[in-house]
């Protein structure tokens, strides 16, 4: 139990970093190299899908067909396509093209606190007091994030508040769907099929075959990193990590996408973060943690017998 813990840590961890340092370079290839948004998701969940699939069926011959063999499950698995996989990569790459890496990326982390409101109905518990914590925490820090403290204006566009807020639900959509999938198949297959019926079904609104932008051999390195290393290798890794550990634990730990976003976009795309973003970023992001630490006090008193 102890080693599956760490495994289900690290994988999420490394599915963290990775996924903010590829919503970085997504930002540079949205707004120096004028490359489609939608034309990069298309594709990257094609190439993504298939490898996965392919990697599957010759590495440990799994039966990638099983899946569709139950009307329910293929059902679960077409809505985690489209309405989990394709929808968490659209509005988060949307967020990043109008506004930036970071700020999209600190925004899609009110997801968690969706996944807790979420699963307290579900259960019919009422939420606990530091979920409302949690929850004024992520509307504060909202409100700070996009008005710098004035109302009357907006430091991001709408459109940009728009999809930050909608790659949030999209997150935990992508988190809770897929674990009944997840517990009676192969991670990768599930993945597999549910990137290439997203990219499949995008292909419609962009044709891969359809390339934008100005391609030189920086864009075309950074492409390659966010298909498999932005795309590929995170979200199979944090799938895995959410089968092995959980999903409200796997976002918590997934909590490190915002700081590695933040810090390159920063750095190297000279991103202005000022102090008020800062301080939103804190308030969100700190929400993540409220909800793991009450989670921990919980389950230390029921040991305990109080």
């Amino acid at each position: 139990m102890k080693n599956t813990n760490i495994k289900g840590f690290l994988l999420a961890l490394t599915a963290a970093s990775l996924w903010g340092i590829s919503g970085t370079f997504g930002q540079f290839l949205f707004q120096q190299r004028g490359v489609s948004v939608e034309w990069m998701i298309t594709v990257r969940m094609l190439i993504s899908g298939i490898i996965l699939l392919f990697i599957s069926a010759f590495g440990k011959k799994t039966d990638l067909w099983s899946i569709w063999k139950n009307r329910k499950d293929t059902m679960k698995l077409l809505l985690f396509g489209i309405t989990g996989m394709l929808m968490v990569q659209y509005t988060y790459f949307a967020a990043i093209k109008h506004s930036n890496a970071a700020t999209a990326t600190v925004l899609q982390y009110a997801g968690p606190v969706i996944i807790a409101v979420y699963l307290a109905v579900k259960n019919k518990k009422t939420p606990r007091f530091i979920d409302f914590i949690a929850i004024s925490f992520a509307v504060l820090g909202t409100y700070i994030l996009v008005t710098h403290g004035d109302p009357r204006t907006l430091n991001i566009s709408s459109t940009a508040l728009f999809f930050g807020i909608a790659s949030a639900f999209a997150l935990a959509i992508y988190t809770l769907q897929p674990i009944e999938l997840l517990k009676k198949y192969n991670s990768a297959v599930v993945i597999g099929w549910g990137m290439f019926i997203g990219g499949f079904a995008f292909s419609f609104v962009h044709a891969p075959w359809k390339v934008e932008g100005t391609w030189d051999s920086q864009a075309y390195l950074y492409a390659a990193f966010i298909v498999f290393f932005g795309t590929l290798i995170p979200f199979y890794f944090y799938l895995t990590a959410v089968q092995l550990i959980g999903g409200q634990k796997s976002s918590l730990l997934a909590s490190g996408e915002p700081l590695s976003a933040t810090i390159l976009a920063v750095l190297w795309l000279h991103v202005s973060f000022t102090l008020m973003d800062w301080i939103g970023s804190i308030f969100i992001i700190s929400t993540i943690f409220l909800l793991s630490y009450e989670k921990k006090k919980e389950n230390k008193m029921r040991l305990s017998g109080t």
